[in-house]
């Protein structure tokens, strides 16, 4: 549909009625500005607003969509043509609203994730939480945005999607405790025995030895079990 060409015949229709913007955008329950958005072309009334707009013009739905008087040996043609284009504008609608949401989820879960990083100190568990919750709302909104229609194509790209952030995250916590000397966020297990905080995580295991004191350090092994004596011995 021509919006440039539909607007100028919207206001045509209604300077013709003697109709002021005020006075429409009051019948069908607008502001005067949304009525000079369609006149200028810049937007299109919503469908459900085309029966009573024509009412108020004393137009067909067939004229409004053409922005033009039809005439009787058209009006079959020009009405074919008008539901093809009224499919099409309402699918490209929908298309930018699904967009926007999609873009919003992704810019909302990187921002909870962010946060939760930022905010939450590393002992707590509501940074990992919140940050899983992010990174989930991040893949939801990326795959989203891909528009596949098959399922489980994108049930793949959501697992794909949402391995790879969880990686970026579990690296960057590694590299945090490593040079921060700072608690893993994304632990299994914390246990304290004597002077030795353990944390088990998925990848690694961290010691944190002699905790609150002055002489404090974090030792990182491969990922092992070991009973509570050991753990009581490991930092002596």
């Amino acid at each position: 549909m021509n919006q440039e060409k539909i607007g100028k015949f919207i206001a045509e229709c209604r300077k013709k009625q003697k109709i002021t913007q005020q006075e429409l955008a009051i019948r069908l329950g607008v502001s005067d500005r949304t009525i000079g958005n369609w006149e200028n072309g810049r937007n299109m009334p919503d469908l459900s607003l085309f029966k009573p707009l024509c009412n108020e013009l004393n137009i067909t739905l067939n004229d409004l969509m053409s922005g033009e008087k039809v005439n009787v040996k058209e009006e079959q043609e020009k009405f074919e043509e008008n539901i093809v284009n009224t499919i099409n504008y309402s699918t490209k609608k929908i298309t930018k609203y699904s967009q926007v949401i999609s873009l919003i989820l992704i810019l909302f879960g990187l921002l909870i994730s962010i946060s939760a990083i930022m905010i939450f100190p590393s002992e707590s568990s509501w940074s990992s939480i919140y940050s899983i919750i992010g990174i989930i709302l991040f893949t939801v909104g990326i795959v989203r945005i891909l528009n596949i229609t098959k399922w489980y194509l994108k049930f793949l790209l959501m697992i794909v999607f949402f391995n790879f952030a969880m990686g970026i995250l579990l690296f960057t916590d590694y590299i945090n405790v490593k040079h921060n000397h700072e608690a893993p966020m994304f632990r299994t297990i914390t246990t304290t025995v004597g002077n030795v905080i353990y944390y088990d995580t998925p990848f690694y295991d961290v010691y944190r030895c002699n905790f609150d004191e002055e002489n404090e350090y974090y030792v990182i092994e491969k990922n092992s079990k070991k009973t509570i004596s050991e753990l009581i011995n490991y930092c002596k």
